[in-house]
Parts: structure tokens; sequence; C-alpha cells
């Protein structure tokens, strides 16, 4: 259905929580009709750039939004509506949640057209409520539903993130490996692309009450409210994750840094303990004529009895010196 305008979808909200999905007849007849049309759009498709310069009768900014090739989330308002860019989890399948998926809304009293470069499950969550006849009633509930089905599926992800910065405190600080180690990173890489679209994302749910007054009932006005502090939630949520993991990261810097001053330290002391034997074996082992004890047969014995002498006095100086 729709095919011929890149439309996924479209529905005529009746008003009760429920909606008429419609065909291509069906949309261009909806503007008479009693309800709130919704028409979703796949981004990146040529007929739906068409459809939208040519019959769906919106500004030439609002298409031009409606088409960007990269948006973050925030709100503008045009004339009797409003432009709201906001970002979702990636949950398709081979994804990274945190590369989050755009998905833009014009919305109005009586029509709403969203387009989304992928798939974005708050819309499907969407779709079923309509079909269950608990989805939104008006286009103001609409964009407080979207906003709260797109936050709800944030939380998952940011607790397995939580969950798994619990995990590698406990292992790191007491057994670091490189896997351990490079998940740290991952994590720490995670919050940091989640907190770049959620913390505008706030920004933008906050503005909405104001440049959507028109739209929004006092209750949803509320409700958006409710959503945009969930989101709030989140993103200290995500900068707590991100700024323990900073720590653990500079603990087990510090740990591995003492462990390798450790062993330059051993190091050290067995180059110390060694370099006069090295000497002495040295000038023993020259090829002239006048070395001490050449013709002696046990001069070799009496040379392994100094130089144990000569490590046991290194020994003492060194252990008291502190260095042992």
């Amino acid at each position: 259905m729709g095919e011929d305008v890149g439309r996924i979808c479209a529905f005529l909200l009746d008003g009760h929580g429920g909606g008429e999905e419609l065909d291509d007849t069906g949309v261009r007849n909806a503007p008479g009709a009693d309800g709130v049309l919704w028409i979703h759009l796949a981004f990146g498709e040529g007929a739906t750039a068409d459809w939208l310069r040519q019959e769906s009768g919106l500004d030439q900014q609002v298409v031009d939004g409606l088409l960007a090739v990269g948006t973050r989330p925030h709100v503008a308002a045009f004339g009797n509506g409003v432009l709201v860019f906001l970002r979702g989890v990636n949950l398709n399948p081979g994804a990274d949640p945190e590369d989050m998926v755009s998905i833009r809304v014009w919305i109005e009293a009586k029509r709403i057209i969203s387009v989304r470069c992928q798939s974005v499950t708050a819309i499907s969550d969407l779709r079923g409520a309509i079909a269950a006849s608990k989805g939104p009633r008006t286009s103001g509930e609409f964009l407080v539903q979207l906003a709260d089905k797109l936050t709800h599926r944030v939380g998952p992800v940011i607790d397995g993130i939580e969950d798994g910065v619990d995990d590698l405190e406990e292992q790191i600080l007491s057994c670091s490996s490189p896997e351990q180690r490079n998940r740290l990173g991952e994590l720490r890489r995670q919050a940091i692309a989640l907190r770049r679209y959620l913390s505008p994302q706030r920004e933008a749910l906050s503005r909405l009450s104001h440049d959507a007054a028109t739209l929004l009932s006092e209750s949803e006005r509320l409700e958006l409210r409710d959503v945009g502090n969930g989101v709030q939630r989140y993103v200290e949520a995500l900068d707590s994750a991100r700024e323990r993991a900073a720590v653990i990261h500079e603990e087990v810097g510090h740990a591995l840094a003492e462990q390798t001053n450790r062993i330059v330290y051993l190091l050290s002391i067995v180059t110390a303990l060694f370099l006069p034997l090295g000497l002495v074996t040295g000038l023993l082992g020259i090829n002239v004529g006048g070395i001490p004890g050449a013709e002696e047969p046990r001069a070799f014995v009496a040379v392994i009895a100094a130089l144990a002498v000569l490590i046991g006095v290194q020994l003492a100086v060194l252990r008291r010196l502190g260095h042992l």
C-alpha cells in the first residue's frame, strides 16, 4: 500500500484510541473526514520527496526539515504546526543501539506526517496501540505517546550499560585483562554516543510545552513534562556510568603503571647486582698475558667465592639503603 509515495502506513484516528488504516483513496479523501490523519513515510524514497513537495501543501522549510539528511533532536514551530525531530535507540537486527535512528514529525491539529530513516520500534508500538484502540486520540496525544515510547525503549539499553559497568568494576579491580579493558572502553563509548542525542532530546521535549501549546492540553503538557523528566534521569544515568567508567579506567591505568614500575625496579636491582660481577668477569676474561691466577688450579674456586662475597656485600648495602 502506498508504494507510489513511499508511504509505510496511514491512519485516520477516530478520537477514541483507535483508527482506520487507509489506502491511497482513503488518504486523498481524509482531509474532509472527522478525525486526525496520520501519514507515515519512508525517508530516502524519491516519491516521498515528490509527494511532500507537490501534494502535501507544506511550507518549503517544513519539507526541507522532513527530508534533511542529518538531524539532531529539536523543535521548530511554523504557523499552525510544529516540526519535531526526535531520536530512538536502534533496535534493528545487527545494529548498535547507540546508533540512534531519527524520526521527523510534522504535527497539526488534524494532520500528522512522520518520516523515518530506519525502522523505529516506537512507531510499531503506536500502530499496535491503534489497532488495539489504545492509541492516541489527538495530535497532541500522538506526540506524547511517541516521545514516551521512544524514551521507554532507551531504558533497557541504559540499564545494560550500568550493569556492564558494575560487573566490570568488580572484575577489573581484582584481575584486569585486555578483553575487560576493551569492554569497558566500549561501554564508555556507548554512553557517550547515547548522551549525544538524549541531551538535546531532553531540551526539545521541554520546549514542546511552549512551541506546541496550541496542540497540547494541560494534561498532555504534564505527561510530556514527565517524559522529559524520564529523559533527564537517563542522561544523568549515562553521565554517572561514563564517569564511573573513566574512574575505573584511571584506576586500571594506575595499577598497570605500578606493576610496570615494580618490574622495572626489579630489573634495576638485578642489573645493580650483576654489573660489578660482569665487570670482574670481563676483566678476568680478556685475552692478554698477566691474568692473576691463570696458572693456579684453585683460582677459579677463589674467584667464585669472591664473587659470592661481593653479592652478599651488595645485598647488605641495598638492604641498608632500603632498596630491598
